[in-house]
């Protein structure tokens, strides 16, 4: 959710741009207060039927809104990419709405149990999971499917009412999941809000729980909304995620491992590889083998199958990519490749790969969110976990090396919610994810993910 993430046109509706054009693609009406107050309501007394459902009634309702998806499937990717900007194939929108697919299944197979505290000859006791109420799901523009998704699967899961808010930049593609999948569910389990008015659910009074996931300072805000009725809270927020490279590695097995964890969904990713720290005896070679990738990926508007890339996902981030970039380059940065908006009315920008990076450097402080990755040299390793530590974000990190047993004690000491070795970025249903530090706080996914949309009753039972 950047500042540009505000209605426009008129008080009906707003105006959607297709980044791969620059043009507007289609209107989004705006949800006014009134109506917004009256899918809350609607959401609070679905709420008292679907949390007494029976537990196989949820799990029958998650696969078939994954039929519903399957269904619908090439609608949805097609739309997204519209939208969005993200090619149809590849790690695109079809690879998108597949990975809902998939998610919703696994989250369906997930189970809350009652944990037994006690058992004595005098009494008993149990732990009770129940439902929190409504849930506000607040998405970005980066994952608008997938990550609406994450939100809303454990929160049907576990008996709770889902409420979606998309980012103003990508609504469309959410509004026609929302309807598509409203198809399996009774009237008022889940809905969707466009436009300002969603801006209230934080601090609405008959909302439950918040689930945001997006930029740090917009973190602070809901949060700070949240707090008005001390609503329970996930956040996701954002991610200056590093990767150190050990002297030992073999680069030719790791480059594109490197390359992917950095520019999937051409960087716009909060987990993405956003910064390399290597080792000087094999700096040149990662830089060289990383750059020879960039070099042979097809970029253009995602409707063409070609293509693998797609533009910046909006004006606003592409002027700050390039606003970063351009920094790095004074600073005495070398561009390897890409490095200069390319030309046409779309929002597109090379994939660039930024050699002789420094930390201090902005590109390398602050968070870019776009298709660049500066590469940093280091001479030892206790240099490269410092300034790996040295960012207020600790969403996630990644070791590169050929020894397992060394990778895991230097990852032991990375700062951030997830960190993988010789990967980064991989996301698993059954895996907690979430970030410390201003990455955020909770977690996603698994059942430490269920219990987020929970609230834990202690049951005495005499004997």
């Amino acid at each position: 959710m950047n500042n540009n993430d505000n209605p426009m046109n008129n008080n009906t509706f707003f105006n959607v741009v297709n980044p791969a054009t620059g043009e507007t693609l289609n209107t989004c009406p705006n949800t006014n207060q009134t109506q917004l107050n009256e899918i809350v309501r609607d959401a609070n007394e679905a709420f008292k039927r679907w949390s007494l459902t029976p537990d196989e009634t949820r799990v029958d309702a998650l696969n078939q809104m994954a039929d519903l998806i399957e269904k619908h499937a090439d609608e949805l990717a097609r739309l997204l990419t519209e939208e969005q900007g993200k090619p149809l194939k590849g790690l695109g929108s079809e690879f998108e709405v597949q990975a809902c697919i998939g998610w919703l299944r696994a989250t369906a197979m997930m189970k809350l149990e009652h944990k037994e505290l006690t058992d004595s000859n005098n009494k008993a006791a149990l732990l009770i999971r129940k439902p929190v109420g409504v849930v506000a799901s607040i998405t970005p523009w980066n994952w608008p499917l997938m990550i609406a998704i994450w939100h809303i699967a454990p929160a049907i899961r576990v008996g709770c009412t889902a409420i979606i808010k998309p980012a103003n930049l990508t609504p469309l593609s959410t509004v026609l999941l929302v309807n598509i999948l409203q198809k399996a569910l009774p009237k008022g389990v889940l809905s969707v809000v466009t436009g300002a008015a969603g801006h209230t659910l934080p601090s609405h009074p008959d909302v439950h729980k918040v689930v945001f996931t997006g930029s740090t300072p917009v973190g602070k805000v809901v949060m700070k909304n949240a707090s008005e009725t001390l609503k329970k809270l996930t956040l996701e927020l954002g991610g200056n995620d590093a990767g150190i490279v050990l002297p030992d590695v073999n680069v030719k097995d790791i480059a594109e491992g490197i390359f992917w964890g950095a520019f999937i969904n051409n960087g716009q990713t909060c987990a993405a590889l956003k910064r390399l720290y290597v080792h000087e005896d094999i700096y040149e070679q990662v830089c060289d083998a990383v750059t020879e990738i960039a070099k042979t990926m097809p970029m253009g508007n995602g409707l063409d199958e070609a293509n693998l890339f797609g533009p910046v996902q909006n004006k606003a981030q592409l002027l700050y990519v390039s606003e970063l970039v351009d920094d790095a380059k004074a600073a005495g940065a070398r561009v390897l490749c890409g490095g200069e908006r390319l030309a046409g009315n779309g929002y597109f920008y090379p994939l660039t790969v930024i050699a002789d990076a420094k930390d201090g450097m902005r590109l390398v402080d602050e968070e870019q969110f776009g298709p660049v990755l500066p590469i940093i040299k280091y001479k030892n390793i206790e240099d490269a976990v410092s300034s790996a530590n040295s960012s207020e974000m600790g969403l996630g990190g990644s070791v590169w090396s050929s020894d397992i047993e060394k990778a895991k004690l230097i990852a032991a000491q990375i700062e951030s919610g997830s960190v993988w070795i010789n990967g980064h970025g991989q996301v698993d249903p059954h895996i907690p994810f979430g970030g410390v530090k201003a990455s955020g706080f909770g977690v996603e996914f698994g059942l430490e993910g269920l219990h987020e949309y929970t609230t834990t009753q202690s049951l005495h039972l005499p004997k």
